[in-house]
């Protein structure tokens, strides 16, 4: 079995397949890649068991084989190499020998058979979905989703696919995002929680794609197919709590302001607030808006004044200023909408500008109790 292959195109696609493993496996043999020749085409795999990956890379060779190559090895040594051809030959001594301009290195390999096939879908569920439109759906979720062991269907992003649309959304009962689409349908209703793991390493790679992602689905697993890349993963089990039901429908206060200049006044008066409730509060009342916090341990306090387009009656209240600033900070607008009803009732913030036909984000921030 032998294969020549570019020394800079195999380092990008590894680097991909190398976010999968996990930095400690129970099982040894998840410390590799497997390589899969057939002919001109390589094909290499990377799992942790919950989510396995694999490219398929174009080389030269006429040779057929299976086997799993040390993966962190092999990445540090191809960080090291100026771009040239790199000849891979396996020996009878279960070795692997890489040749470059420079020398030859011998690493131990594993036989292809150890390592663990990815899950078959049976009878799934197709979707397709522009990879640009993908990438968004998740950076404008994931940051929302929770890190709650005791709740895993809430450490994920729920799908939901519909002939009307599809809708992405992600909570963790303080702060929720719903992403929702007219523009992409599915010829059935279908839905189901994908893990962070995989979304996050799905995000960095369709970020710079601009093809089709084919996504196939059933019960217990989803697939997703684009360029030159397969990832097929266990979705989260459970019931994903009903997001429409905390969403509040009457908010009769509203304010419209400049993203930016919001971001920034949040920041600065969160140096000052509390270290354990981040608690800032509005106070809003005609065009003015006041933000300030306090930490009455330290004698520290911060009180801002902005101009603003406010409807509504005078009010106060509190938030969490990490979570604000976590939903600021992810949305592109100029101008946001808060919309409020009560001191206690959730805030609503939506972009006012800056949305493709058919696109809608709402973020929901929950709010802190004030101590007058």
């Amino acid at each position: 079995m032998k294969f020549i292959v570019s020394s800079s195109y195999l380092l990008k696609q590894l680097q991909v397949l190398g976010s999968v493993i996990n930095s400690s496996n129970t099982l040894h043999i998840l410390d590799n890649f497997l390589f899969e020749l057939d002919n001109n085409q390589l094909k290499v795999s990377s799992s942790d068991l919950e989510t396995t990956m694999s490219a398929t890379l174009e080389i030269e060779s006429t040779s057929q084989g299976s086997i799993a190559v040390p993966a962190r090895l092999l990445l540090e040594t191809l960080k090291t190499f100026p771009e040239q051809p790199l000849t891979f030959t396996v020996k009878d001594n279960s070795t692997i020998e890489i040749s470059s301009d420079l020398g030859k290195y011998v690493l131990a390999y594993a036989p292809g058979e150890e390592f663990p096939k990815a899950e078959l879908l049976e009878d799934p569920s197709t979707t397709l979905i522009p990879a640009e439109i993908l990438a968004t759906a998740i950076s404008k979720t994931i940051f929302a989703a929770g890190n709650d062991d005791l709740r895993p269907v809430m450490s994920g992003v729920y799908f939901q696919f519909a002939p009307t649309g599809v809708i992405f959304v992600a909570t963790d009962a303080h702060k929720l995002v719903k992403y929702s689409r007219t523009d992409i349908t599915s010829s059935t209703e279908a839905n189901f929680i994908m893990p962070k793991k995989p979304l996050n390493i799905l995000k960095s790679i369709l970020m710079t794609s601009d093809a089709e992602v084919k996504i196939e689905y059933n019960d217990s697993n989803a697939m997703f197919s684009f360029d030159n890349y397969t990832l097929v993963c266990r979705l989260i089990d459970g019931k994903y709590p009903n997001y429409e039901a905390v969403i509040p429908k009457e908010n009769p206060n509203k304010l419209i302001i400049a993203r930016t200049q919001f971001l920034s006044s949040v920041r600065r008066v969160a140096i000052y607030a509390n270290k354990t409730t981040h608690q800032i509060r509005l106070k809003i009342a005609g065009t003015e808006l006041n933000i300030s916090a306090e930490d009455i341990d330290y004698s520290n306090k911060a009180d801002e004044r902005l101009t603003c387009d406010y409807q509504g009656d005078d009010m106060q209240i509190g938030f969490n200023s990490r979570f604000l600033t976590e939903m600021l900070n992810n949305l592109q607008s100029d101008e946001i909408l808060l919309e409020m009803s009560l001191p206690n009732r959730a805030g609503i913030l939506t972009p006012v500008d800056g949305l493709d036909e058919g696109e809608t984000v709402t973020m929901l921030v929950m709010p802190v109790m004030l101590n007058n």
